[in-house]
């Protein structure tokens, strides 16, 4: 195993002036309630840190009855808790108050500012094109841990480690691979994207893209890296070789209204970036330049659409897309022609026709569903999508074509993520929230039945499979500080090994994620 140092290097040179600047701008008195019950997830200057800033400007559509509710009660499928039981309620009213009061500075982060904090470790060219290893480059696993924020690179085939590296503070939204899954992109809360030579285990460069970041996505031909902010509310376009910052674009409506971004998706068939706007009813699409020829065409995908099927817009041109409700979660057909999203304090989730901006059908789908870990399959000559609930013991299973409910499966409690694999008969779900959080459901993807619930530790939070490139094993999250990857064969669902770990959450595979397999996220 090779201990990837030079990104604590990197972190101890870049950090320190940049964490000094956000402070200035975000700085107040603070508030005594604040620092002991919140700075230790939001940050001492409500900047944020493993939870978002607390800014009037970032606190969006949340009315003051309504953070002052977040405090007392916690906010469900969340890391909030309720402070009710150590706050009273004239300490809850101080504290919202101060949450949504001004600072003297607003906070924001320019493109200066974005420029002046890149760091190139490793110029384009200056490693080779050879893996130090002789692992299939293709079937690595990408560990993310977030116990003692660090990533472990495992051999697909052998389980092995062949790499432990630290990470920056709170990597959140997935890390995104380059087409030939050379590279990895790790997006933090903080705001910061790191990319990361597989092959060489070294960091080829940094950039801060804002001061709370949603995630990042990767363009199919790999040239370009876009980040969502939520602080400052916008879009920042990046070239993908050394992260040159190249446009920043204001999350605001034809009106001027400002908006936090929800996030952002690359969509391949349409060689366009899609993103979603938290607090204006809109959906952009930004197109890159047409490849010669189609870089990922590939997995369950179909080959990409003509010209002519998409609206005329220019390269990096942003092209708006007025939706009936906010899109907090969204998801994307296969075809990558329709988007189902979901806001939060909605009823159900909506369908739109990504080319004419049309809704085309309402999902009447209550308990909060997490579009962004649905997973689509085809059975009894249709193809079905499934959806966990943050906020309801059930799995949703819709029709594609006419988007009718076709059942719905009831867990021993709320779900977090679902997997699977085209070449896997089963679909895997957590029961993430709740007393039962150590259960992990498989269900068959033909009887559209739950068959088998495991319990890898009582007690312990059993959460996130991946399967291997070939469908054959697959990987689960033990979530605990003590904690470990568990390889499972995929069909007799027998363990095969344990990795220890430090709180793993989310697993990447290689082939997976460039290819688009069929049964995993975006």
């Amino acid at each position: 195993m090779k201990l990837a140092g030079l990104l604590g290097v990197a972190l101890m040179g870049v950090m320190p002036g940049l964490a000094m600047a956000a402070t200035t701008a975000g700085s107040v008195a603070p508030s005594p309630l604040y620092q002991e019950h919140c700075a230790s997830c939001h940050g001492a200057d409500r900047l944020g840190a493993m939870g978002p800033a607390l800014l009037p400007q970032n606190l969006g559509r949340i009315k003051p009855e309504e953070v002052r509710q977040v405090i007392a009660e916690g906010r469900p499928a969340t890391q909030m808790p309720g402070f009710a039981d150590v706050l009273d309620a004239a300490q809850v009213d101080t504290l919202s108050d101060w949450v949504l009061s001004d600072p003297p500075v607003t906070p924001d982060w320019t493109l200066d500012d974005i420029r002046a904090s890149q760091v190139v470790t490793q110029p384009l060219g200056s490693l080779d094109d050879s893996p130090e290893f002789d692992a299939d480059p293709l079937n690595l696993f990408v560990v993310v841990e977030t116990g003692d924020h660090h990533a472990s690179v495992l051999d697909g085939d052998t389980f092995e480690r062949l790499a432990r590296f630290p990470t920056r503070f709170a990597l959140h939204g997935g890390p995104k691979y380059s087409p030939d899954g050379r590279y990895v992109y790790f997006g933090s809360r903080d705001g910061w994207i790191t990319k990361f030579d597989l092959y060489h285990f070294e960091v080829v460069a940094e950039v801060r893209a804002g001061i709370n970041m949603r995630n990042i996505a990767v363009s199919a031909d790999g040239l370009y890296v876009m980040a969502a902010n939520t602080l400052p509310g916008n879009l920042v376009l990046f070239d993908a070789h050394e992260l040159d910052p190249l446009r920043v674009y204001p999350a605001v409506d034809s009106e001027g209204h400002g908006s936090r971004v929800s996030a952002v998706y690359a969509a391949p068939p349409r060689h366009s970036f899609i993103a979603a706007l938290k607090d204006v009813k809109e959906a952009w699409e930004i197109p890159w330049p047409v490849a010669p020829e189609p870089v990922v065409a590939t997995g369950h995908m179909a080959e990409p659409l003509s010209d002519a099927g998409l609206p005329e817009t220019d390269s990096f041109e942003v092209r708006r897309i007025p939706v009936p409700d906010y899109l907090d979660d969204f998801f994307f057909d296969p075809e990558y022609r329709r988007l189902i999203g979901a806001s939060r304090g909605g009823s159900g989730a909506m369908v739109i026709d990504l080319n004419s901006g049309a809704k085309l059908a309402d999902l009447p789908l209550s308990g909060m569903p997490h579009l962004g870990s649905g997973i689509t399959w085809e059975t009894g000559g249709r193809r079905v999508m499934a959806i966990p609930h943050l906020a309801k013991a059930e799995v949703s299973i819709i029709d594609m074509d006419d988007y009718s409910l076709v059942k719905t499966l009831h867990t021993d409690g709320p779900g977090f993520f679902m997997r699977s694999h085209a070449n896997s008969r089963y679909a895997w779900t957590d029961v993430f929230f709740g007393p039962n959080r150590d259960r992990v459901h498989v269900i068959d993807k033909d009887r559209l039945e739950i068959v088998e619930t495991l319990i890898p530790e009582p007690g312990k939070t059993s959460a996130h499979v991946e399967f291997d490139r070939n469908g054959e094993t697959l990987l689960l999250s033990l979530w605990e500080r003590d904690g470990a990857v568990i390889a499972y064969d995929a069909d007799s669902l027998e363990e095969i090994t344990r990795i220890p770990m430090d709180k793993p959450s989310g697993k990447y595979n290689v082939w997976n994620k460039t290819h688009y397999e069929e049964g995993t996220s975006h």
